[in-house]
């Protein structure tokens, strides 16, 4: 006779390592992470909604950081600039002067003949210096930001670089935001573009959270509308609260410089 899914579940192996992972991502206890993942047939992606639709887990979505080290490295011109990141193994690497200097020559060259070319000499070079420092390494991204004014940031610890282009306003005031978008991590510009399918998924955890909760039908519907409100204002520049004065938002602060935002690019490792 055969079982039904949900009962060979329970003979799923799960490795430590899985529930260690998951332990990481979502701060939930050995056992809780583990019988998540059972019933989530070892996918760690649903097992981290199963944890949130229980209340255990407050993580958005399973991290989708590589475990790989890296830089991030910029260059501009008057009103162009590049940002570029590259990959590696270790940290220690990430620091070594010849991998220093292959990132700012690839940046340099992105800035002046664009991405392709930047991409193309990078795969010349690349192999040479793997064989010279002895560990893999690769250019995850390269992307160039053109406008008007262009101000950007790079973290301390040079995993974290962001470009910000104004329309009109100041290099200071661009850079500003840059540092903001370093430490908050917007997805988007406005809180429209925050993708339907992202407020789709959240919306369904919410539903389970209020239920579980014992909310009554007859307000879901509006709890939800306000979820949704604060999810994309949250996962927006503009409307973040500012690092630097968090009583106004990102855009309350360009409108008092006078600024406007034209595009934003972040890259971390």
């Amino acid at each position: 006779m055969a079982k039904s899914g949900k009962y060979l579940n329970l003979f799923i192996m799960v490795s430590a390592l899985q529930v260690n992972e998951l332990r990481k991502i979502t701060g939930a206890g050995m056992m809780e992470c583990k019988n998540a993942l059972v019933e989530a047939a070892g996918d760690s992606d649903k097992a981290v909604d199963i944890l949130r639709k229980k209340g255990i887990s407050k993580a958005a979505k399973k991290s989708n950081r590589e475990t790989a080290e890296g830089a991030v490295f910029i260059e501009k011109t008057n009103q162009k600039a590049a940002i570029v990141l590259i990959g590696c193994e270790t940290d220690f690497v990430a620091k070594n002067e010849n991998f220093q200097k292959f990132g700012k020559e690839i940046a340099t060259l992105a800035v002046e003949k664009g991405e392709q070319s930047a991409l193309q000499q990078a795969e010349k070079q690349i192999k040479n210096l793997i064989g010279t420092i002895g560990e893999n390494m690769k250019v995850l991204d390269i992307k160039i930001l053109e406008s008007n004014i262009i101000g950007s940031y790079t973290h301390t610890n040079g995993k974290i670089g962001v470009l910000v282009g104004l329309k009109e306003g100041e290099e200071t005031v661009a850079s500003d935001v840059a540092m903001h978008a370093a430490a908050m991590n917007p997805n988007v510009l406005s809180p429209e573009e925050v993708e339907d399918s992202l407020v789709a998924k959240e919306r369904e955890i919410w539903i389970e959270q209020l239920k579980n909760a014992g909310k009554p039908e007859n307000i879901i519907e509006n709890i939800l509308k306000g979820k949704e409100k604060k999810f994309r204002g949250e996962n927006a520049l503009l409307t973040q609260s500012f690092v630097k004065n968090p009583s106004e938002t990102v855009a309350e602060f360009l409108k008092s410089k006078n600024s406007q935002i034209t595009q934003f690019i972040r890259l971390a490792i």
